[in-house]
Protein backbone atom coordinates (compact mmCIF):
# COMPACT_ATOMS: atom_id res chain seq x y z
CA UNK A 1 0.00 0.00 0.00
CA UNK A 2 1.16 3.72 -1.03
CA UNK A 3 0.89 6.71 0.72
CA UNK A 4 1.25 10.28 -0.75
CA UNK A 5 2.45 12.81 1.39
CA UNK A 6 1.44 15.95 0.41
CA UNK A 7 3.08 19.16 1.22
CA UNK A 8 0.61 22.18 2.05
CA UNK A 9 1.34 25.41 0.43
CA UNK A 10 1.54 27.87 3.29
CA UNK A 11 -1.23 30.73 2.86
CA UNK A 12 0.51 34.22 2.71
CA UNK A 13 -1.18 37.24 3.90
CA UNK A 14 -0.25 40.89 3.98
CA UNK A 15 -1.82 43.00 6.50
CA UNK A 16 -1.64 47.04 5.75
CA UNK A 17 -1.40 49.34 8.99
CA UNK A 18 -1.83 52.58 9.86
CA UNK A 19 -0.09 53.77 13.19
CA UNK A 20 -0.15 57.08 15.30
CA UNK A 21 3.33 57.35 16.74
CA UNK A 22 2.08 59.22 19.57
CA UNK A 23 -0.29 56.90 21.11
CA UNK A 24 2.06 54.23 20.21
CA UNK A 25 5.00 55.76 22.53
CA UNK A 26 2.39 57.09 25.29
CA UNK A 27 1.16 53.07 25.51
CA UNK A 28 5.48 51.82 25.43
CA UNK A 29 6.04 54.25 27.85
CA UNK A 30 2.89 53.76 30.61
CA UNK A 31 3.81 50.08 30.11
CA UNK A 32 7.32 50.70 31.26
CA UNK A 33 6.61 52.83 33.91
CA UNK A 34 4.02 50.96 35.56
CA UNK A 35 6.16 47.55 34.91
CA UNK A 36 8.89 49.38 37.09
CA UNK A 37 6.02 50.40 39.73
CA UNK A 38 6.13 53.94 39.41
CA UNK A 39 3.21 56.31 40.02
CA UNK A 40 3.30 59.23 37.62
CA UNK A 41 1.59 61.68 36.10
CA UNK A 42 1.50 62.76 32.07
CA UNK A 43 2.09 66.34 31.85
CA UNK A 44 2.48 66.35 27.83
CA UNK A 45 3.65 63.97 24.98
CA UNK A 46 6.94 63.81 25.98
CA UNK A 47 7.09 64.86 29.80
CA UNK A 48 6.02 63.00 32.69
CA UNK A 49 6.43 63.60 36.45
CA UNK A 50 7.36 60.84 38.63
CA UNK A 51 5.17 60.87 41.90
CA UNK A 52 8.35 59.42 43.82
CA UNK A 53 11.85 59.57 43.52
CA UNK A 54 13.87 56.81 42.14
CA UNK A 55 17.79 55.73 42.19
CA UNK A 56 20.49 55.92 39.70
CA UNK A 57 20.37 52.08 39.03
CA UNK A 58 16.20 52.57 38.25
CA UNK A 59 16.68 55.22 36.28
CA UNK A 60 19.09 53.41 34.14
CA UNK A 61 17.20 50.09 33.77
CA UNK A 62 13.98 52.19 32.78
CA UNK A 63 16.26 53.99 30.35
CA UNK A 64 17.88 50.74 28.79
CA UNK A 65 14.48 49.43 28.70
CA UNK A 66 12.58 52.30 26.83
CA UNK A 67 15.94 52.72 24.34
CA UNK A 68 14.68 49.76 22.93
CA UNK A 69 11.67 51.14 21.44
CA UNK A 70 13.62 54.17 20.25
CA UNK A 71 12.51 56.10 23.50
CA UNK A 72 15.31 58.15 25.27
CA UNK A 73 14.98 59.89 28.73
CA UNK A 74 16.62 63.17 28.17
CA UNK A 75 18.87 64.65 31.29
CA UNK A 76 19.91 67.77 29.54
CA UNK A 77 17.50 70.72 28.94
CA UNK A 78 18.65 71.60 25.92
CA UNK A 79 17.66 68.28 24.40
CA UNK A 80 14.70 68.46 26.45
CA UNK A 81 13.63 71.48 24.55
CA UNK A 82 14.64 70.11 20.94
CA UNK A 83 12.58 66.97 21.71
CA UNK A 84 9.62 69.16 22.69
CA UNK A 85 9.91 71.18 19.56
CA UNK A 86 10.14 67.68 17.64
CA UNK A 87 7.71 66.42 19.15
CA UNK A 88 5.12 69.65 18.33
CA UNK A 89 6.27 69.17 14.87
CA UNK A 90 5.77 65.58 14.86
CA UNK A 91 2.16 66.23 16.17
CA UNK A 92 1.06 69.00 13.97
CA UNK A 93 2.14 67.23 10.89
CA UNK A 94 0.27 63.95 11.64
CA UNK A 95 -2.73 65.32 13.26
CA UNK A 96 -6.17 64.10 11.38
CA UNK A 97 -7.72 67.55 10.99
CA UNK A 98 -6.11 70.28 8.39
CA UNK A 99 -3.06 71.60 9.88
CA UNK A 100 -3.68 74.69 11.98
CA UNK A 101 -4.30 78.50 9.77
CA UNK A 102 -1.44 80.16 11.95
CA UNK A 103 2.18 80.41 11.00
CA UNK A 104 4.04 77.60 11.89
CA UNK A 105 6.39 79.32 13.37
CA UNK A 106 4.10 81.00 15.46
CA UNK A 107 2.57 77.77 16.57
CA UNK A 108 5.68 75.51 17.41
CA UNK A 109 6.61 79.06 19.83
CA UNK A 110 3.22 78.73 21.39
CA UNK A 111 3.46 75.21 22.05
CA UNK A 112 7.13 74.96 23.36
CA UNK A 113 6.37 78.26 25.00
CA UNK A 114 10.13 79.57 23.96
CA UNK A 115 10.68 82.69 20.97
CA UNK A 116 10.85 80.71 17.94
CA UNK A 117 13.88 82.69 16.90
CA UNK A 118 15.89 80.60 20.14
CA UNK A 119 14.23 77.44 19.14
CA UNK A 120 15.41 78.55 15.72
CA UNK A 121 19.00 78.87 17.11
CA UNK A 122 19.41 75.74 19.30
CA UNK A 123 17.57 73.37 16.77
CA UNK A 124 20.38 74.09 14.58
CA UNK A 125 23.26 74.12 17.23
CA UNK A 126 22.31 70.69 18.46
CA UNK A 127 21.00 68.98 15.31
CA UNK A 128 23.14 70.45 12.77
CA UNK A 129 20.01 71.18 10.72
CA UNK A 130 17.38 73.55 10.55
CA UNK A 131 13.74 73.09 11.83
CA UNK A 132 12.59 74.47 8.39
CA UNK A 133 14.17 70.99 7.26
CA UNK A 134 12.80 68.99 9.86
CA UNK A 135 9.37 70.41 8.93
CA UNK A 136 9.96 69.18 5.72
CA UNK A 137 11.41 66.13 6.34
CA UNK A 138 8.05 65.03 9.02
CA UNK A 139 5.95 66.50 6.03
CA UNK A 140 7.11 64.35 3.68
CA UNK A 141 6.77 61.21 5.48
CA UNK A 142 3.11 62.21 5.93
CA UNK A 143 2.64 62.53 2.31
CA UNK A 144 3.78 59.33 1.76
CA UNK A 145 1.23 57.50 4.18
CA UNK A 146 -1.46 59.71 2.85
CA UNK A 147 -0.90 58.41 -0.38
CA UNK A 148 -0.35 54.98 0.43
CA UNK A 149 -3.76 55.01 2.43
CA UNK A 150 -5.09 56.35 -0.73
CA UNK A 151 -8.06 58.47 0.68
CA UNK A 152 -6.72 61.26 -0.95
CA UNK A 153 -5.88 63.44 -3.99
CA UNK A 154 -3.07 65.50 -4.39
CA UNK A 155 -4.50 68.54 -4.36
CA UNK A 156 -6.08 67.57 -0.93
CA UNK A 157 -3.08 66.49 0.66
CA UNK A 158 -1.21 69.69 -1.07
CA UNK A 159 -4.28 71.91 1.14
CA UNK A 160 -4.11 69.60 3.67
CA UNK A 161 -0.25 70.19 4.76
CA UNK A 162 -0.32 73.93 3.98
CA UNK A 163 1.33 73.82 0.73
CA UNK A 164 0.71 76.58 -1.83
CA UNK A 165 0.02 74.04 -4.52
CA UNK A 166 0.17 70.69 -5.80
CA UNK A 167 3.63 71.72 -8.19
CA UNK A 168 5.14 73.16 -4.44
CA UNK A 169 4.12 69.51 -2.98
CA UNK A 170 5.87 68.01 -6.18
CA UNK A 171 8.99 70.46 -5.91
CA UNK A 172 9.97 69.20 -2.51
CA UNK A 173 8.78 65.84 -2.87
CA UNK A 174 10.94 65.01 -5.54
CA UNK A 175 13.98 66.96 -4.03
CA UNK A 176 13.38 65.33 -0.76
CA UNK A 177 12.90 61.48 -2.15
CA UNK A 178 14.12 61.79 -5.66
CA UNK A 179 10.25 60.92 -6.77
CA UNK A 180 7.84 63.10 -8.13
CA UNK A 181 4.17 61.86 -6.05
CA UNK A 182 3.04 60.66 -9.42
CA UNK A 183 5.70 58.50 -9.60
CA UNK A 184 5.75 57.52 -5.98
CA UNK A 185 2.12 56.48 -6.32
CA UNK A 186 2.34 53.98 -9.76
CA UNK A 187 5.57 52.37 -7.63
CA UNK A 188 3.05 51.25 -5.01
CA UNK A 189 0.11 50.69 -7.39
CA UNK A 190 2.26 48.65 -9.20
CA UNK A 191 3.97 46.77 -5.99
CA UNK A 192 0.36 46.44 -4.51
CA UNK A 193 -0.69 44.71 -7.68
CA UNK A 194 2.15 42.33 -8.02
CA UNK A 195 2.21 41.81 -3.94
CA UNK A 196 5.90 43.16 -3.63
CA UNK A 197 4.82 45.56 -1.01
Amino acid sequence: MRYKTFQSKRQEMKLHVKYDIQTACKAILKEQLEQAGLLYKAINSSEVELKNQIGAEELAKLNANLKTYGIEILDDQKNDVIQKTKDVIIEMVNREEYLPPIKISAYIADKVKYSYGYLAALFSEVTFTSIENFIILQKIERVKQMILAGDLTLTEIAFKLHYSSVAHLSTQFKKTTGLTPTSFQSIIKKRRANNIY
